[in-house]
């Protein structure tokens, strides 16, 4: 291992001729010290991001983070503007979306009721329902596990 002089603290007056005047011990400590010093510094910075969704065999998004938010907003709100305000989404690109999901099951996931002097209600039906409990497991699930291996990942860093 050649350590440059100019990075060994305390060390000044010797020659590039480090590795000779040190154990091995020494410089295994120093290798892992500078090895530290490139990672650690930053790894409190580094933030993890991933989203998570399904398609079908012709890549189609069916189901991801979005689509599953929407659908937990809509059955809390009971309503679907309520619901695309809070996240930003258009009304109509979110119709289209919810749309395309009750093609591919085959099955409606919104119970509507129209405007009216009380105004309109939406909710999920059950099996709208069973959908957004199923993907919320399979998403805490996945969660786990991915931080589980973004922490090993900080973890060889730190090596």
């Amino acid at each position: 291992m050649n350590v440059p002089v100019s990075r060994l603290a305390g060390f000044k007056n010797i020659s590039g001729k480090v590795r000779r005047c040190m154990s091995l011990n020494s410089l295994i400590l120093l290798k892992s010290l500078f090895m530290d010093s490139k990672f650690t510094s930053k790894l409190s910075e580094i933030h993890l991001h991933y989203k998570i969704w399904m398609s079908d065999g012709q890549e189609n998004g069916i189901l991801g983070d979005g689509k599953w938010k929407m659908l937990k907003l809509i059955e809390e709100k009971g309503s679907m503007k309520a619901a695309c305000d809070e996240l930003g989404y258009t009304y109509r690109r979110t119709w289209g979306n919810l749309m395309k999901i009750e093609k591919f099951f085959g099955f409606p996931l919104l119970e509507k009721q129209r405007g009216g002097s009380e105004g309109g209600h939406t909710a999920l039906t059950e099996e709208g329902k069973r959908l957004v409990r199923a993907f919320e497991a399979f998403h805490n699930m996945v969660d786990t596990h991915i931080q589980q291996g973004f922490e090993q990942f900080i973890q060889e860093l730190k090596k």
